[in-house]
């Protein structure tokens, strides 16, 4: 049997206000913190500054992505957790978090993430992370469908998609069909992508 491979307990914050301050990552299942590598490669390709960008953290877990986001001047990040727990760690670690507050608003909902999609008007938010439980298969692909219709990229920002490398890019793809993939990376078993807006 194999085992399973042990979370970290904390991971940092890579940049902006929040630098260095560490995040509690708890044991849930599904949970899957992005890694400090592909974070920092992620907004090495969104740029340090985030001002003005609307983002959502879909999937927040930790919130590493939201946090981050918000830390780097991100005018709105809404973080959306369905697990108690996780939302009740979401809260605790902002509250940490606004010693020294980002100049941001950042809103931390306990909702299913596919509800909250649906009830967003189009073209609402610039920023969207979309990182979901990897055995969720079928969360992922409507997630990403929804955030096609949800996303305008025009002031920067785009859809970011953490899937496992059990996947093609090309399934992804096709479920964005008015975007493409402007920026890839393969780590171990996750795949990422950032998708920018083929309209603009």
């Amino acid at each position: 049997m194999g085992q399973r491979s042990e979370l970290p307990k904390k991971i940092r914050i890579i940049g902006g206000t929040w630098r260095s301050r560490l995040l509690s990552v708890m044991d849930l299942p599904g949970l899957r913190p992005s890694t400090d590598r592909i974070r920092e490669t992620l907004f090495n390709w969104l740029g340090q500054d985030l001002t003005g960008l609307r983002c959502l953290d879909l999937f927040a877990g930790t919130g590493a992505l939201g946090f981050e986001a918000a830390s780097r001047d991100a005018e709105l990040v809404v973080l959306i957790e369905r697990d108690k727990k996780a939302h009740a760690n979401l809260l605790a670690t902002f509250k940490l978090l606004q010693s020294s507050p980002a100049s941001g608003l950042v809103e931390i909902l306990h909702q299913d993430s596919l509800e909250f999609l649906s009830q967003q008007p189009n073209l609402s938010s610039h920023l969207i992370f979309i990182d979901p439980p990897f055995q969720e298969a079928a969360l992922l692909d409507k997630a990403v469908i929804q955030a096609g219709r949800i996303c305008d990229d025009s002031s920067g920002g785009g859809i970011y998609i953490e899937f496992p490398s059990s996947r093609t890019l090309r399934e992804i793809e096709a479920l964005l069909p008015d975007w493409h993939c402007g920026k890839y990376l393969e780590a171990g078993q996750v795949k990422a992508c950032l998708f920018r807006s083929r309209r603009g």
